[in-house]
């Protein structure tokens, strides 16, 4: 079943058309990756997804809803989480995810949801420290555990593991496995082809506003009789 359908979907920013007519739709319970090099137009279809820009022409159903005409439909069962996302530093973390917990419930369905919050996040003790004491895979951590305690359908996340250490990478990876084993679908950005190629049932490469490749990562690393992900990429952006 689709969760996420793109049709011929173009946005243009005056003259400049930024994405040119994409087509790709993402299954229930499914990791996909969105790659593509710098300015490509990933993270403009992220945010036209996400209902943060509106598309200049096509479709964007999730969840059977339309991105265009449902926009508040559509951000009830999505959670986006940017490259840049912060949180506030004053807070401690437990505050934190009180705090963002209460725009979508109380009650007993609060204090589940936070609950939720910490296991995701796995804190320990550091979880009633300020995030301003908080390393970057600690904020990580926080803000993947904002982003999936509301349990959304879908959640888009862009450049999860950027700038983080070996370490903490793998563990953000253990923890977005684990999200999509319990049936969230996972839209994922990254540059990374070797956590791609670890995390992804399947990927759609864009270049240039347009996707270039769609399949899984042995499928396309057969196409191209590639040893991995990152000499697929390289050949796809020169042809």
């Amino acid at each position: 079943m689709e969760t996420l359908t793109i049709k011929d979907v173009r946005k243009s920013y005056g003259e400049i058309e930024a994405v040119k007519g994409i087509n790709f739709s993402v299954e229930e319970g499914e990791v996909f990756g969105l790659i593509g090099p710098n300015g490509s137009g990933k993270t403009t279809t992220l945010r036209m997804i996400s209902t943060l820009l509106r598309l200049t022409t096509g479709s964007i159903t999730v969840c059977g809803r339309d991105v265009a005409g449902e926009p508040d439909d559509v951000r009830k069962v999505i959670s986006y989480l940017p490259e840049d996302a912060g949180a506030y530093k004053g807070l401690t973390g437990r505050s934190y995810l009180k705090f963002m917990a209460g725009f979508f419930a109380d009650g007993e369905e609060f204090e589940k949801m936070v609950q939720k919050g910490m296991e995701i996040a796995d804190l320990g003790d550091r979880i009633d420290s300020k995030i301003e004491t908080y390393s970057k895979g600690m904020m990580r951590r926080l803000l993947i555990a904002r982003a999936i305690m509301p349990s959304p359908k879908i959640a888009i996340m862009d450049e999860v593991t950027s700038g983080l250490d070996v370490v903490n990478a793998y563990e953000i990876r253990e923890i977005i496995r684990g999200i999509a084993q319990k049936g969230v679908t996972v839209l994922l950005s990254s540059h990374n082809m070797f956590e791609v190629d670890m995390l992804c049932d399947r990927i759609a490469m864009i270049n240039e506003g347009r996707i270039v490749l769609t399949g899984t990562p042995a499928e396309l690393k057969e196409q191209y009789g590639a040893a991995n992900l990152e000499e697929v990429f390289v050949r796809a952006v020169k042809e």
